[in-house]
């Protein structure tokens, strides 16, 4: 059985992960942007980007999956 306090820490952390990447994503595009560079390394940012928030939805799956055991 998980623990409710373990619980609710995945969630903030999906939360904190989802939002800090939410910000870093906004700003590296902008910077990008006026810095002028080039579509490779900006490709890079998206992808981090990407692994940011299904590092996130991973968090999320299991903080799910905890509370589905720990109801049944």
């Amino acid at each position: 059985m998980i623990k409710t306090g373990k619980a609710a820490r995945r969630g903030r952390q999906a939360a904190i992960i989802i939002v800090a990447t939410g910000v870093l994503w906004v700003l590296a595009t902008l910077i990008g942007e006026k810095a002028g560079l080039s579509q490779q390394l900006r490709l890079v940012f998206d992808l981090a980007a990407l692994a940011g928030f299904v590092f996130a939805l991973r968090l999320i799956f299991q903080y799910w999956r905890d509370r589905q055991h720990n109801q049944g």
